[in-house]
Order: structure tokens, then C-alpha cells, then sequence
């Protein structure tokens, strides 16, 4: 019953952005199953249960709904940093927080998240850019907590946030990709503690 009523939910008529919204949904699902090169067209229109033209009308190559699906996860991973520096005014709590926050991305978004930070599409320019720009937002996004709250200079600030939302990252993705024993909430610990005691030397003003 309820198969029959997806069936009908994908091949009736939606406006545009649900449309959209829904042939991402399927991308996304071939691209992380076969990755980027072995994912074919004709599989996502299967997946959404559209006709290829339908696919073509909205996305005229694999390419473009693939940086598509890019700016969906990097508009993603920018929330959830925004998110989690506005849950409190506690700078200690929003360093945890921020390190929660990636940990939960990259956990809760795997696939996507490898094809957004560590595929080989990378040397393309549009999803280099893409990626570069996440990154360059979600440290400025630190960088103003820190200006503010420490008195330092923009370029210093936002030099500090490079390195605190590199360590998040990075040290998430070796957490997932080598499956640790270590549980997510010791890791997440582990590295808030690292992160907020060479942080915390800077005293607020």
C-alpha cells in the first residue's frame, strides 16, 4: 500500500522545487551507492520514478545535478555550524557544541559527505569552489565569535577558526573512515577538550 502510494507520489505531477527536491533525494542515493563516474542518468530517473526528458528538464547533465547535490550538503554542514555557535553563550559549551556538530554531519551524512569533501571531481573548478567557499563560511562563522569575544584582529580571528573547524573535521572523517571503537560522544570529547584548552588562552576582552 504504501509502495503504491510512493509509486503515485513520484510519477504525478509536482511543482517545480518539490520536483527538484525529490530527483536530489534520488541522486544523492546513486551517486553515494556508485559513486560519481558509475552512476548513470538513466538509474536516477528510475530512482525517482521519472522519465529521463523529465530528469534533463531540470538538470541538463550529470554534472550540474551533481553540484546541485554539493550545494545541498555545503548549505547543510554552514547550518549546523551556524546552528550550533547561536545554542549558547557558553564559549566552552559552543566549542563542544561546534565539534558535536561536525561529528554529526560527517556520521549522519557519510556518503555525502565523501562525495563532498573527498571527491575526486575536486580538481574541477565549480566544486572546488563549492567546497572552498563551505569551508572559508563556516570558519568565518567562528572567526566572528572569536573577534568578538577576544578582541583580536579579523585576519587573526578568522586564522584561529581555520584551525579549529580543520581539526573538527579532519579528525571526524578519521573517526568514521577507520570505523573507531572510540564512541562518538568520548571522541567528540576528546576533541573539544584539545580544541577549547588552546582556545581558551585567548581571555575574552
Amino acid at each position: 500500500m504504501t509502495g503504491n502510494a510512493d509509486q503515485r507520489m513520484r510519477g504525478a505531477r509536482l511543482p517545480r522545487p518539490a520536483r527538484r527536491a525529490q530527483l536530489i533525494d534520488a541522486a544523492r542515493e546513486v551517486f553515494v551507492a556508485n559513486g560519481y563516474h558509475a552512476a548513470a542518468m538513466d538509474d536516477i530517473a528510475d530512482r525517482a520514478g521519472v522519465s529521463k526528458p523529465v530528469l534533463y528538464q531540470h538538470f541538463p547533465s550529470k554534472f550540474e545535478l551533481y553540484l546541485a547535490l554539493l550545494d545541498e550538503g555545503t548549505e547543510r554542514l554552514v547550518s549546523v555550524v551556524r546552528d550550533a555557535l547561536a545554542s549558547t553563550q557558553d564559549n566552552k559549551a559552543r566549542v563542544g557544541a561546534t565539534m558535536a556538530a561536525y561529528y554529526d554531519f560527517v556520521a549522519g551524512n557519510q556518503g555525502v559527505f565523501r562525495l563532498v569533501f573527498e571527491s575526486d571531481l575536486i580538481s574541477e573548478p565549480p566544486v572546488r569552489e563549492r567546497v572552498e567557499s563551505a569551508n572559508r563560511r563556516c570558519a568565518d562563522l567562528v572567526a566572528e565569535v572569536i573577534a568578538e569575544d577576544a578582541g583580536l584582529s579579523a585576519e587573526e580571528a578568522h586564522l584561529l577558526a581555520v584551525g579549529l573547524t580543520g581539526l573538527a573535521q579532519v579528525s571526524a572523517r578519521a573517526w568514521t573512515s577507520t570505523d573507531s571503537s572510540v564512541p562518538r560522544d568520548v571522541a567528540v570529547g576528546l576533541i573539544a577538550t584539545l580544541a577549547w584548552r588552546g582556545i581558551r588562552g585567548f581571555p575574552r576582552k
